[in-house]
C-alpha cells in the first residue's frame, strides 16, 4: 500500500517507521521547511532522536506529493491544526483513499471530534447503511473515513514494545482495512465501530490525566488519584451514553485502557503539564516549560460545554476547566469535589 502520514511528530514519526516495517511504500509530510530539511538530513526525530528514519521513507513539505494518489492518509497533527491540513489535502483526496485520523481532541469553536471536522471541511455526509461517506460535489465521490486510538504512547510504539488500540470506522470494511495495514508482532488492532464514542474518549481522557497530574504536583497518594481515575470513566461514559454512543467502549482500550496510560505514565504530556500546575504554575507556564502541544488544555472548555449542552453533571472536568482557567486554585477545587452532596455510586 502507499501511505502518507501527515504530521512529523512522534506519534507520526512512530507510525512511519511501523507502517516502512510493514512493507508499506511510506511517505512522511512535515510542515515546517527546517523541519523538513532537519528530518531528510538527520534521519532523526526531534521527539524520538533514538530512532533512525529508515532511508526509504520518503519524507516531503509538499502536500501534493504527500496526498495524491496514495491508498491511506494518516492525519497525525495537533487537534488545533486538523481543520487546516483537511483544507490543504482536500484539492488531491480522491474516492479510493481512505483518511485515518490519528489525533485526539475536540474542535473548541464547534465542539465537533476531530472526524467530523475533517468531515465538514470535505463536505462529507453519511451515504447508506453500509456506512461509507459522500463527496457533495456534481459528482458524488466515495471518500472512507476511520480513526485509531488506545493507549500508544509514541515512545513504547517506536521501542517495538506490545502495543494495542483500536480501529474504528462506521464502515466495518474501513476498520478492518486499517487494522490490516497496521497489525503486526508488535502492534495489535481491535476494529470498533463506535466513532464517536472513540473519539469522545480519545479527547475527554486528555482532561482527566490534567487532574491527576495536578494531584500529583500536589502531592496526593494513590488513593486519590484511583478515585479521580474511576470517578473520570465515569463523566466521559454518562457524557457518551447521552450523545448515544455505546457503552462499552469506555470500558474499552479506547476509553478505560487510554485514559490508565494517560494519567500514569511518564510519557505523558497531559499528566506532566498538571503536575506543573499542581505545583502552583500556569497552564500557559506548563506548555512553555514542556514545549508540546497539552491536548487536555485544548479540550477541557471543548468537554465543559459539551457537559452543558448534554446537560450531563461532570465535576471533575468542570475543576479542571476552572484550574486551567484560572478561576479556582487547586486546593479549593479539590476541597469542592470532595464536600459535594451526598449520593450513590452510579
Amino acid at each position: 500500500m502507499k501511505i502518507s502520514i501527515i504530521g512529523s511528530g512522534s506519534f507520526g514519526t512512530s507510525l512511519s517507521v511501523l507502517l516502512n516495517e510493514n512493507n508499506h511504500i511510506v511517505h512522511m509530510y512535515a510542515h515546517r521547511y527546517s523541519t523538513y530539511k532537519k528530518l531528510i538530513t538527520e534521519r532523526k526525530s526531534n521527539y524520538l532522536k533514538q530512532i533512525k528514519i529508515p532511508n526509504n521513507i520518503q519524507i516531503t513539505n509538499n502536500i501534493e506529493e504527500a496526498t495524491k494518489n496514495q491508498d491511506a492518509i494518516i492525519l497525525s497533527v495537533p487537534s488545533i491544526f486538523i481543520r487546516d491540513i483537511a483544507e490543504k489535502i482536500k484539492p488531491f483526496v480522491n474516492k479510493n483513499q481512505t483518511i485515518i485520523i490519528a489525533s485526539k481532541g475536540f474542535e473548541k469553536d464547534t465542539l465537533l471530534t476531530l472526524s467530523e471536522v475533517v468531515k465538514d471541511v470535505l463536505q462529507v455526509q453519511e451515504r447508506d447503511s453500509a456506512s461509507n461517506f459522500l463527496f457533495e460535489k456534481k459528482k458524488a465521490t466515495i471518500c472512507k473515513i476511520g480513526v485509531i486510538s488506545g493507549p500508544t504512547h509514541a515512545e513504547e510504539l517506536a521501542k517495538k514494545l506490545p502495543t494495542t488500540c483500536v480501529a474504528s470506522s462506521i464502515d466495518i470494511q474501513t476498520a478492518e482495512f486499517i487494522q490490516d495495514i497496521f497489525m503486526n508482532s508488535y502492534f495489535r488492532l481491535y476494529t470498533n465501530t463506535d466513532v464517536l464514542g472513540v473519539e469522545l474518549a480519545g479527547a475527554l481522557k486528555n482532561v482527566i490525566a490534567l487532574g491527576c497530574g495536578i494531584l500529583d504536583g500536589m502531592g496526593y497518594g494513590d488513593n486519590t488519584k484511583a478515585a479521580l481515575i474511576t470517578r473520570g470513566i465515569k463523566e466521559i461514559s454518562q457524557l457518551g451514553t447521552a450523545m448515544q454512543t455505546n457503552i462499552n467502549t469506555y470500558y474499552g482500550l479506547a476509553g478505560i485502557g487510554d485514559l490508565i496510560v494517560t494519567c500514569t505514565s511518564k510519557h505523558s504530556r497531559n499528566l506532566r503539564a498538571g503536575i506543573l500546575l499542581g505545583k502552583g504554575k500556569t497552564i500557559e507556564e506548563a506548555k512553555e516549560e514542556i514545549g508540546m502541544v497539552i491536548e487536555g488544555a485544548n479540550a477541557s472548555t471543548a468537554a465543559y460545554e459539551l457537559s452543558l449542552k448534554y446537560n450531563v453533571d461532570m465535576p471533575i472536568v468542570t475543576e479542571v476547566n476552572n484550574i486551567l482557567l484560572g478561576l479556582k486554585k487547586p486546593n479549593k477545587a479539590i476541597e469542592d469535589l470532595m464536600s459535594r452532596k451526598k449520593r450513590t455510586e452510579n
